[in-house]
């Protein structure tokens, strides 16, 4: 599986197109789509990308989900509807597509921010102000990792589990 660290942040040229971090594009040379799968955050103003196997996983988790229920479709819109795939060219640029840019309010640079097994996209002064908030809720709320539940939770509170709001 692919894993996504560190932050980059790199120039988007005169023809739209912009390099993928070196690291992010060894972590996805294993993967049978070259390029990355990108759509609109629905959490922030950011770009969500990932690896088309990420991307599968998703399809397979929504097998959890009762089809053609409300949830289904609101998911289903969220997640895929938007979701564009961006193939790398020779020399590992993608060209973002103007409806995830504006979403991101990226113009001239864009920040690539590892998640793990995901990353993102931001403009980079919003993600500088982002990270300042993320931090600043973190130590407000005590967030802490355990070691070996993978759980991330208050520090000597219950784990609220992966993406619990750290």
């Amino acid at each position: 599986m692919a894993l996504f660290i560190d932050t980059f942040i790199n120039k988007i040229d005169k023809k739209g197109r912009i390099s993928v971090p070196a690291t992010f594009r060894a972590a996805l040379a294993a993967q049978s789509f070259q390029g990355i799968v990108a759509f609109p955050s629905f959490k922030y103003a950011a770009i969500q990308a990932a690896s088309m196997d990420w991307m599968q996983g998703l399809t397979e988790r929504m097998a959890q989900v009762d089809l053609f229920s409300d949830e289904h479709d609101d998911l289903t819109a969220t997640l895929f509807a938007d979701a564009k795939q961006l193939a790398f060219d020779g020399e590992g640029r993608i060209m973002l597509p103007e409806s995830l840019t504006a979403h991101a309010g990226i113009s001239e640079a864009a920040a690539f921010v590892g998640r793990g097994t995901s990353f993102e996209i931001w403009e980079p002064a919003k993600l500088e102000a982002y990270k300042a908030e993320a931090r600043q809720r973190a130590l407000e709320k005590g967030r802490t990792l355990r070691q070996g539940n993978g759980g991330v939770g208050n520090a000597g509170g219950p784990s609220t589990g992966p993406g619990g709001g750290a």
